[in-house]
């Protein structure tokens, strides 16, 4: 059941890595709700280091999905290839009166997430700022120029944006959401692959002949983003290269991390999503595709 006026706010994080990390621990240091981490092995303590300092939180975490109980609030946080299995998760936690944060990549997270609620309500999340997850326990946040996460300006946007008030992750609200998810799109659809497959972090893609590369790739996902119904300017490929380039070319990217440990790489909801829109709409997207091939390829050595 949900809070009632004089109950504190109970939220559910699923997934610990670079961004449930962060998110969980920015929630833990208002004092303000009843945080619990679900996860795969026990934990009690979290460290956030922040741009205004490093703080240690003690931490509630289940990882037994049978031992959950309903709450107000969960914050899905799993690579988008995970999702299912955080169903079970997702089954015990969920009722109609829960809402399911979605801070995943890609431009589907309703359809993606939707059918696994329990007819609880879907908040897609955009995700800027940079986590980075440097041991079980501790996780950086760097942050951009703008905002480190933004949602749709209605009312279950304004109710997750009030979550995070008074903490070091700033919240804003967007009137276009599926044109600002595209936007977030065009950036991991450059800085993803190339960081992946270079093994660079993001000073590689201030090269001159890397920057050449990057263009090709945003033309060809601006295309398909305004044929997915995406408002992209005439000059947005200037704006997403702009808007990549306010980070530190040291930070890397989810994907980099991922090949770094030998872990399964977000492939399908970046690249794939691109290619699969482009096929949907006829529009040609061969760059896009060979850069799918060659990630696809990374991926499936690291599943033998």
């Amino acid at each position: 059941m949900p809070a009632s006026p004089t109950q504190r706010t109970r939220i559910a994080v699923i997934g610990l890595g670079s961004i449930g990390g962060v998110a969980a621990a920015c929630l833990l240091t208002t004092g303000r709700y009843d945080v619990v981490a679900c996860l795969r092995r026990p934990l009690t303590r979290l460290t956030l280091d922040a741009p205004d300092g490093t703080v240690e939180l003690p931490l509630d975490a289940l990882t037994d999905p049978t031992r959950a109980t309903p709450v107000d609030w969960v914050l899905l946080c799993t690579k988008t290839h995970d999702t299912a299995a955080a169903a079970p998760w997702l089954a015990r936690l969920c009722t109609p009166a829960t809402s399911v944060a979605v801070l995943q990549n890609g431009v589907d997270q309703v359809a993606r997430v939707g059918p696994l609620v329990g007819g609880a309500r879907v908040v897609p999340v955009i995700v800027y700022f940079n986590g980075e997850r440097l041991a079980t326990d501790r996780v950086r946040l760097r942050r951009g120029a703008g905002s480190d996460l933004v949602v749709a300006d209605d009312e279950a946007g304004r109710r997750f944006a009030q979550l995070f008030s008074g903490t070091a992750l700033r919240v804003g609200l967007g009137e276009d959401f599926l044109t600002l998810a595209w936007r977030k799109l065009l950036i991991n659809a450059i800085a993803s692959p190339i960081t992946a497959l270079t093994m660079q972090r993001q000073a590689v893609l201030r090269r001159d002949d890397i920057k050449a590369l990057e263009r090709v790739i945003l033309d060809e996902a601006v295309a398909v983003g305004r044929a997915e119904g995406a408002q992209l300017a005439a000059d947005e490929a200037e704006r997403a290269l702009a808007t990549l380039f306010t980070f530190s070319g040291e930070l890397g990217t989810s994907m980099y991390f991922d090949r770094l440990a030998g872990r399964t790489m977000e492939v399908e909801a970046l690249t794939g999503a691109i290619v699969a829109a482009g096929a949907r709409h006829g529009i040609a997207t061969p760059l896009n595709r060979a850069l799918l091939a060659l990630l696809r390829a990374i991926n499936d050595a690291t599943a033998k």
